[in-house]
């Protein structure tokens, strides 16, 4: 993710939340010999005032005797002020997942530095064939950076993110993942985020709802204590469960079917068509292996 550094600082690894040594609280009273700063964040260059939403740490610009950097000071909102002792200071500014980092000089005499965090918003959103919208209930989006590491796999940004939630983050192109379910309705896009706009994408699964259910006829009451198991037509494994029902998201493709119920064995071969939803009857033929037979 990319960072304002300003005076083209060497890359510093700032501590997480939960890190860093605790800041040492001043008096309202004690501002004797002390210099204010004020702070404001831009989405873009020359662009308006960041309203809210930043979190705002200042640190020493030298590690502590337990090697951390000392917080200073620390505000969330839009823009802040901090008095603070003449001298210099690193700054971060957080937006969302969005980041600048800065050096600043602290002096006598009032001063305002500005952060342009170079970023936008991400808002993302999934539809199936025929352009009829996922329920947000089973849809998840994870967002990852779009650079490939030597291992060939990607570092995660931010996890299960709900549909139509904006996500700030710095300007470039991130790695999409979209759930659709849980097994194998996945969806992998590149998106890029402009700074100072917001980027909407609706990406489109080919994938359907399934509810399998074993009956002794069709149109019947389905079966309890039935064994699901769902494969490719490779004879792979895509999902397991038990019960009278068995509900799932498939992908497109071919899939066999097995249901076991009672020490018998009842298979059915499927094709998932793309936004086509329904519910699948695996018939409980007599004339079936029993579980023993089948292995055989």
């Amino acid at each position: 993710m990319s960072q304002d550094l300003g005076d083209r600082l060497p890359r510093i690894e700032l501590p997480g939340l939960s890190e860093y040594a605790p800041s040492t609280p001043t008096s309202p009273m004690a501002t004797a010999g002390l210099g204010r700063i004020t702070l404001t964040g831009q989405l873009v260059k020359d662009g308006a005032e960041i309203p809210k939403g930043l979190v705002w740490r200042v640190f020493d610009t030298e590690p502590g005797p337990n090697g951390k950097l000392r917080l200073v000071a620390s505000a969330r909102g839009g823009t802040q002020s901090f008095d603070l002792a003449p001298g210099q200071y690193l700054v971060h500014a957080s937006y969302g997942r969005a980041g600048a980092t800065k050096r600043i000089s602290v002096g006598s005499d009032a001063k305002r530095e500005a952060f342009v965090l170079d970023a936008g918003g991400l808002k993302l959103d999934a539809e199936n064939s025929g352009g009829q919208r996922i329920a947000s209930d089973k849809l998840r989006f994870s967002i990852y950076e779009a650079q490939e590491k030597a291992n060939g796999e990607r570092a995660l940004i931010l996890p299960d993110v709900s549909p139509n939630t904006v996500v700030r983050l710095n300007a470039g192109t991130y790695h999409v993942v979209s759930t659709y379910g849980n097994v194998n309705a996945v969806i992998r896009s590149d998106i890029k985020v402009e700074a100072g706009k917001l980027t909407e994408a609706t990406v489109q699964h080919s994938a359907a709802e399934l509810t399998l259910k074993l009956v002794r006829e069709a149109g019947g009451e389905a079966i309890a204590d039935t064994s699901w198991s769902v494969l490719t037509t490779a004879g792979d494994p895509v999902r397991e469960s038990v019960g009278a029902y068995a509900s799932m998201v498939l992908a497109e493709g071919d899939y066999t079917i097995v249901a076991k119920n009672r020490d018998h064995i009842y298979q059915k071969d499927f094709t998932v068509a793309a936004g086509h939803s329904q519910e699948v009857e695996v018939l409980a033929d007599e004339t079936a292996p029993t579980a023993t037979e089948g292995a055989d």
